[in-house]
C-alpha cells in the first residue's frame, strides 16, 4: 500500500520475482478493462477518466474473478483501497507493506512516468481520494499486527531491501 507513485507496482514486481509468487495489480487490470468494449470496461473507463476510485462492488467483482484461478500465495497491489474492502477480507493476508511517500514526492514521480491519465488535476484527485479512503485502512492492519511501514523515498534497491528485511520470518 501507499500513495500513487510510491513504487507499489515496482516493488511488487520485484518481490514477485524474488519470492516466485504471482503479482496481481488491480490498477493494470482496470486499465486493461477500460480498453474493452464491455459494460464493465466502459464503467471502469468512465471512473478512471474522472480520477475516481473504482467502487467497492465493482472491485470485489474484478478481484474475485482474477483471484479465482490462483492457488497458493500471491502479491497484490491496489487492493484493498477502502476500509470496507479491507474488512471484507477475500483471502488470508500475511503482511501489508505500506510505502510512505509525501504528496510532493508522489506528484514528481507520477509526472515523470508520463501516462495519459497522469495529469496534475487527476493526480491531485487520486491523492485526495487516497488520503480520505485508503489511509484509514492503515490503522485496520496496524491493529491486526500485519502492517509493515517502509520509507519509500530510497532507490528501488534500497526500498526492496527494506521490504525483504521487514517481511522475512
Amino acid at each position: 500500500m501507499g500513495p500513487q507513485g510510491s513504487g507499489k507496482s515496482t516493488q511488487a514486481d520485484l518481490l514477485s520475482q524474488q519470492l516466485n509468487l504471482p503479482h496481481i495489480e488491480t490498477g493494470e487490470i482496470y486499465r486493461r478493462l477500460s480498453q474493452e468494449n464491455s459494460p464493465l470496461g466502459q464503467k471502469v473507463k468512465e471512473i478512471l477518466d474522472k480520477g475516481d476510485l473504482i467502487d467497492d462492488q465493482t472491485t470485489f467483482e474484478v478481484v474475485d474473478k482474477y483471484l479465482a484461478a490462483i492457488t497458493g500465495g500471491f502479491i497484490i497491489d491496489g487492493f484493498p483501497r477502502t476500509l470496507i474492502q479491507a474488512q471484507r477480507e477475500r483471502f488470508p493476508i500475511d503482511k501489508v507493506v505500506y510505502l510512505r511517500l509525501s504528496d510532493d514526492q508522489a506528484v514528481k514521480r507520477l509526472m515523470r512516468r508520463g501516462r495519459a491519465d497522469d495529469t496534475p488535476a487527476v493526480i491531485k484527485e487520486r491523492l485526495n481520494l487516497y488520503h480520505s479512503q485508503t489511509e484509514p485502512i492503515l490503522d485496520h492492519y496496524r491493529q491486526s499486527g500485519k502492517l509493515v511501514e517502509i520509507d519509500g523515498r530510497g532507490t528501488i534497491e534500497q526500498v526492496n531491501q527494506l521490504i525483504k528485511n521487514a517481511i522475512s520470518p
